[in-house]
């Protein structure tokens, strides 16, 4: 594991935000109890005033924090909401699409399921990164696939540009994904539902990156 990067958080926002000022404190806190990387705003109920809205309460405070932002599906969408990004499934257009919205230093990562196949491709189309999932029983969506941990660990022996893993992933169960060879771990309701609190979830997610690096 010592010839790899720190694993560290790919923090998802709740499906939906009652109080925007509210959730950017305990925002602000999460980040600074662990190790965020990013945070995804995935908000799909949303019109795109409220997404918006919701990215100028929270992506400047986070970025500040040295936290990468970026918009769920809506490549048309990311630069107006100031992200230094998108994450895109297999329905929302190609890589190269979304790259013309975001720019050539923009991010653009992209859901894999649990196919070896799409992820080869999102990689040879210019992703920064792929995203691998579900991995466990997950409420926050309906994922249409569980994936195996050995396609982590045949990611890392064969390519370059990090995986994430995502689906059902807690403090109780994110270690094994990381020793797999998951670059970040993708989280929404095991943060912000998770019994002890949000902060410290994330606390405990960055004790497992620390104990695995």
């Amino acid at each position: 594991m010592s010839d790899r990067p720190k694993s560290r958080l790919y923090l998802i926002t709740p499906p939906k935000i009652e109080n925007l000022d509210h959730f950017a404190k305990t925002l602000q806190a999460v980040i600074e109890a662990g190790d965020v990387a990013c945070l995804q705003l995935r908000l799909k109920e949303a019109s795109d005033a409220e997404i918006l809205a919701a990215a100028a309460a929270i992506f400047p405070l986070a970025q500040d924090l040295g936290v990468a932002c970026l918009v769920n599906d809506r490549a048309d969408l990311a630069k107006l909401a100031g992200a230094d990004g998108v994450h895109i499934g297999q329905s929302d257009g190609t890589v190269a699409a979304a790259r013309k919205h975001v720019g050539k230093d923009g991010i653009v990562g992209v859901t894999c399921h649990d196919s070896r196949h799409l992820a080869m491709e999102a990689a040879e189309a210019g992703a920064d990164y792929v995203a691998f999932g579900a991995f466990f029983d997950t409420a926050t969506k309906v994922a249409p696939t569980r994936a195996n941990l050995d396609i982590l660990s045949w990611w890392q022996e064969i390519m370059e540009i990090p995986c994430v893993a995502i689906g059902g992933i807690t403090p109780d169960n994110g270690a094994e994904l990381v020793k797999a060879g998951a670059d970040f771990l993708a989280v929404s309701a095991g943060i912000w539902s998770w019994p002890q609190g949000p902060v410290a979830a994330s606390a405990a997610f960055k004790e497992i990156f620390d104990a695995c690096a």
